[in-house]
């Protein structure tokens, strides 16, 4: 058995291993690495090697199953082998002459695009404490400047305090959540060539193939959910793919890109207009995925809500959501609940008819068991965020690579 399916099963066994480092139901020991010593982590839905720790630096370790212990790392644990373990030699002992560390996280991430050092001080001549793997998003404790004005994060490993250099590391600007709805073939798309909700099958699949060409992991909503609360440790190349509406256009063109390159995705599925059967195709009309086509792509899309009857407008054309009463959207909420219920049980995400909201429907959201809400303001997804207020991004037919490039990167957006 390979060692990173034996830190899985490890995971798996001790799915509360995190509580316990983080809480110390069990105590904790410190130890000392005998030698440089690799470490592991639940980084999304992964094991992977997060880093490495030097010979000769202190760590708060708990019992772990078979050959490893557990420490904290991030919003979870890490795992290193016992044989790169031992007591702690002579008198020493952990001076955390940085800082509190029972001090709160400030909901903020540093990414890493490469492999990154790890100081015991703010300093690049202080003694390294050891490395954080490329691709990683972990979370800060503080920032500080040295003398030379350069900018310092301080993060926590182990019940450890260490330093990274913004030279080495970007600040998280947050994850980008790109929104669609329509897509169709350039030649049989004769009626929507000019809505900017309705994007090509060329464009949509050079855009799937960049992010894949560039290591981008697809996340769930339940991952989102993870990073907006500060429960889960992410990739740094992360971004969450969403569909609204629920039109059969996805399950015939988006599904089987997004399955041939292992991405998942997330339907916002509009349950009032679920179809028994499913339609003739007919790419001059806007035609609604069928119970049978919803349970089809249940590998790749995850079902979630876009309201019941709320998706209309009215005469004057304004969205009917923002004259309804609190009790009405609650109710409405409930139902498409209960009725995409049958191809997901664990419908907890929302999102808002043409993106718009109100005080009564953030309330009614929560209320009616949602645990997120997305609208379509523009920008990115942060920890910390008003889980009824996630904003996404638009990737449009006409944007090209770079643009989405410039639109997804870690940069802020304007």
């Amino acid at each position: 058995m390979s060692r990173l399916i034996t830190i899985l099963l490890l995971l798996i066994t001790c799915s509360a291993s995190a509580s316990i480092v983080s809480e110390q139901r069990v105590p904790a020991r410190y130890m000392q690495t005998t030698e440089d010593a690799d470490i592991w982590a639940q980084v999304g839905d992964k094991v992977v090697t997060v880093g490495n720790i030097r010979a000769g630096q202190i760590i708060a370790v708990v019992p772990g199953a078979e050959d490893y212990y557990a420490f904290r790392f991030g919003f979870g644990s890490g795992f290193i082998d016992k044989g790169h373990l031992g007591l702690v030699s002579g008198n020493q002992r952990v001076e955390d002459s940085l800082g509190d560390l029972n001090k709160p996280l400030s909901n903020q991430n540093l990414i890493t695009w490469q492999d990154t050092p790890l100081y015991n001080a703010p300093d690049v001549t202080s003694e390294p404490f050891g490395t954080l793997a490329e691709n990683l998003r972990y979370p800060i404790i503080d920032k500080l400047k040295d003398r030379l004005n350069q900018t310092w994060f301080q993060i926590r490993i182990g019940n450890r305090l260490a330093w990274v250099s913004s030279l080495d590391a970007q600040e998280d600007n947050g994850i980008p959540v790109l929104t669609y709805h329509h897509i169709l073939r350039d030649e049989e798309n004769t009626r929507f060539r000019h809505t900017s909700t309705t994007t090509s099958v060329r464009a949509f699949t050079n855009q799937m193939t960049w992010l894949r060409d560039q290591g981008y992991t697809t996340l769930s909503m339940y991952q989102l959910e993870g990073y907006v609360r500060n429960r889960m440790n992410l990739p740094a190349r992360s971004v969450v793919i969403t569909f609204d509406d629920g039109l059969k256009s996805v399950s015939r063109y988006a599904w089987p890109i997004l399955r041939a390159y292992n991405f998942k995705a997330t339907a916002f599925i509009i349950s009032s207009r679920i179809k028994l059967k499913p339609q003739p195709w007919d790419p001059k009309t806007l035609q609604f995925m069928s119970v049978s086509e919803l349970y089809d792509i249940s590998d790749v899309f995850d079902v979630q809500s876009h309201t019941h009857f709320l998706h209309r407008v009215d005469d004057a054309m304004h969205p009917i959501l923002l004259s309804r009463n609190y009790h009405n959207l609650l109710f409405d909420f409930k139902r498409s609940r209960r009725a995409l219920a049958q191809f997901n049980p664990h419908v907890l995400y929302l999102a808002y008819p043409f993106g718009v909201y109100d005080d009564k429907a953030v309330k009614a959201a929560n209320d009616a068991g949602f645990h997120l809400a997305v609208t379509t303001v523009r920008g990115k997804v942060k920890p910390g965020d008003n889980p009824f207020l996630l904003k996404r991004l638009y990737v449009l037919r006409t944007d090209s690579l770079e643009a989405m490039s410039r639109l997804i990167s870690n940069q802020p957006q304007g």
